[in-house]
């Protein structure tokens, strides 16, 4: 495990939570991006969760001329995989500690859009303990031929969410298809939802995650 932990957000849905997500932002948002999806999940009362939403650190982007943005990693070849790589390391020491704060693996759920997404299955598949979930919005899978290698014994029975907009122009749907046939080729159980979108988030799509959500942790 290296680095510091990230700067997130925080938000309890009850006290003392028993179950807790892990929820990255895409390409130039940060934390903030999807703290007001939280309250329209409408949980069960009865169910708390942390809801963590970190802040990807700030990084040139090769595609937006070098600015820096906070980005989970550049979409350089020659640099893209080693942030994945040091991102979802990252994103384990968040998972190590909220077991840390008493939680058990089984209770947390890896949760990302886009960027955020990449970043949730790279790590949620190759980490070393059992998940609750993955949930993995409007994305693809990077490098599926060195999954074969790398994916843990630990998550291949881990449940699997992906949901993409049908006329997403950011990552179109078929990189998402491709990932969801790429994982059933491992046997791992991915749900596939699709919408009437572009690369965002719906009312409906928002209904069927809390279903989801709800059904992994109660």
């Amino acid at each position: 495990m290296s680095g510091e932990i990230l700067e997130h957000i925080e938000l309890e849905t009850g006290d003392e939570p028993s179950a807790a997500v892990i929820w990255l932002h895409g390409l130039g948002a940060d934390g903030h991006d999807f703290e007001p999806i939280v309250p329209l999940l409408e949980l069960p009362d009865a169910l708390a969760v942390r809801f963590i939403l970190p802040h990807a650190p700030e990084r040139e982007v090769t595609i937006n001329n070098g600015v820096r943005m906070r980005a989970w990693y550049d979409m350089n070849p020659s640099q893209g995989h080693a942030d994945i790589k040091e991102s979802a390391l990252q994103i384990e020491a968040l998972l190590e500690r909220e077991i840390e704060r008493g939680l058990s693996s089984r209770r947390l759920i890896l949760a990302g859009f886009s960027q955020g997404g990449v970043i949730a299955l790279q790590t949620g598949l190759r980490y070393r303990r059992p998940l609750a979930g993955i949930l993995a919005l409007s994305t693809y899978l990077h490098d599926h031929a060195r999954l074969a290698d790398e994916y843990s014994f630990e998550n291949l029975d881990t449940p699997i969410m992906m949901a993409h907009g049908l006329m997403d122009p950011m990552i179109q749907i078929a990189r998402g298809v491709s990932a969801r046939e790429e994982l059933f080729k491992l046997n791992y159980k991915v749900e596939w939802f699709e919408y009437a979108m572009g690369h965002e988030v719906c009312p409906q799509e928002i209904a069927d995650i809390s279903r989801w959500l709800t059904s992994r942790l109660t």
